[in-house]
């Protein structure tokens, strides 16, 4: 299980240097949407360069133009370049023609998505690398949570990993990690947290705890609850 963080309303100097305090418990540094729209590939670069032992995922969010869109984020450094679910097959499948060329892997980003156990399986048919529940931030302000679509997504998934995304903090942490989603995503809950390096560290104690099996001692186990 990997810690995704998000990144989206900081300016790159601030996003890199939050990044450095945070980095020993973060796998994949997302660069958001916003991100993207303000800096663009720059921001990966930087992040690319900055941290080099680590992932990066360029939030493209891809409607189309799916080979150009998906070589660029990839050459910049990307590891991940996120297209919409509810992009054309054509632009998805082009997207993933260039994640095979160039060494990338697609995140299909479920937004939006209303029939969701139809487009998990048009989407493994598909071949994609990975599929991202997501609650965006417009309805979480509603209420909205992504827990139920995970367990949509659970359900029927056959070899894409999951991804889970959408207002998750350290005090709803142990919700998802229950449902044992591949990537867990976490944005404002850490960015925005008075002590972003404590947050990220519980929230990646609390998916180091799930992914040991029952009756195995746990390190984090030794570590202060606080």
């Amino acid at each position: 299980m990997k810690l995704q963080l998000a990144l989206d309303e900081l300016s790159l100097e601030d996003a890199l240097a939050l990044m450095h305090s945070v980095s020993e418990h973060i796998d994949i540094v997302e660069i958001g949407t916003p991100f993207v729209i303000g800096r663009g590939m720059e921001a990966v670069r930087a992040f690319a360069t900055a941290f080099p032992d680590k992932e990066v995922l360029a939030d493209e969010k891809i409607m189309d133009g799916g080979y150009l869109e998906t070589r660029m984020g990839i050459e910049a450094g990307a590891s991940y370049v996120t297209a919409l679910a509810v992009a054309d097959n054509a632009t998805l499948e082009q997207c993933l023609r260039a994640g095979r060329e160039f060494g990338g892997q697609i995140v299909a980003d479920l937004i939006c998505v209303d029939d969701i156990a139809s487009k998990v399986e048009e989407l493994e048919d598909l071949g994609v690398d990975i599929v991202a529940v997501h609650t965006g931030v417009d309805r979480q302000m509603r209420g909205g949570t992504p827990l139920s679509d995970l367990r949509q997504v659970n359900a029927v998934r056959r070899n894409a990993l999951v991804a889970v995304a959408g207002g998750i903090d350290s005090t709803s942490i142990d919700e998802y990690v229950q449902e044992n989603p591949d990537i867990v995503i976490v944005g404002s809950g850490i960015t925005k947290a008075e002590d972003p390096a404590r947050e990220a560290r519980l929230i990646k104690m609390a998916m180091l705890r799930a992914s040991i099996p029952v009756g195995v001692p746990s390190a984090s186990n030794q570590v202060e609850k606080d």
